[in-house]
Parts: C-alpha cells; sequence; structure tokens
C-alpha cells in the first residue's frame, strides 16, 4: 500500500521553527522527486521546496529562500522540512508529494497534510 505519511506541523510563534517529516512506505520512493506544498486558506496550493530523487539537487519557492531546508535521510524515504523564522504568512496545510514520470507514465502520489499554524 503506498503511503506518505506527513508530521511535525503544530502551532509555533512567530520567529520559530518547526522540522516537517515525510515518510513513505509501499513503493520504490527513492526513485522519485519530493517536494513539498503549501495551501492556505483561500489560496492556491503552491511548491515550497523540492528535492530531485538522482542528484539530491534543491529548489525553493522565493518566499521560504534561506529561511527553508529540505533534505531526504540516506535510504531516500523520509525527507524533512526544517522551517526557521517562521511568520504568520507561512501557516497553511503542508503536503508531502512524491512525482516521477517514466516514458508517457506519471506517478503521483501526495500524503494527507500536516497544519502549520505560525501566531501569537
Amino acid at each position: 500500500q503506498v503511503q506518505l505519511v506527513e508530521s511535525g506541523g503544530g502551532l509555533v510563534q512567530p520567529g520559530g521553527s518547526l522540522r516537517l517529516s515525510c515518510a513513505a512506505s509501499g513503493f520504490a520512493v527513492s526513485t522519485y522527486d519530493r517536494t513539498w506544498y503549501r495551501e492556505a486558506p483561500g489560496k492556491e496550493r503552491e511548491l515550497v521546496a523540492t528535492i530531485t530523487s538522482i542528484s539530491g539537487s534543491t529548489n525553493y519557492a522565493d518566499s521560504v529562500k534561506g529561511r527553508f531546508t529540505i533534505s531526504r535521510d540516506n535510504a531516500k524515504t523520509t525527507v524533512y522540512l526544517q522551517m526557521n523564522s517562521l511568520e504568520p504568512e507561512d501557516t497553511a496545510m503542508y503536503f508531502c508529494n512524491a512525482y516521477k514520470k517514466v516514458g508517457g507514465r506519471k506517478y503521483d502520489y501526495w500524503g494527507q497534510g500536516t497544519q502549520v499554524t505560525v501566531s501569537s
């Protein structure tokens, strides 16, 4: 059974930090690019950070550059999002995604999300 399970969300004050985790199971996740997305109330889902499967190169939304860091474990099964200097604008549901394209077929898996609330 394919599963992506996020954890680590919660309530934090502005300027604080959180570390999100996304554990994958049930498929060969090491061959997938892994991405964190977020969705705030009334807004579209947006890409936060990506780490590619082979090279491990990373990419970030401009709004989180210098504050967030995406990483993964050696087995490439768990992906992390270290979030520092959090701002109220970071409040959203954060989703983990695993994606790859082989030939013309796309493989696209999502977790259920973890809520991050930044408020004093």
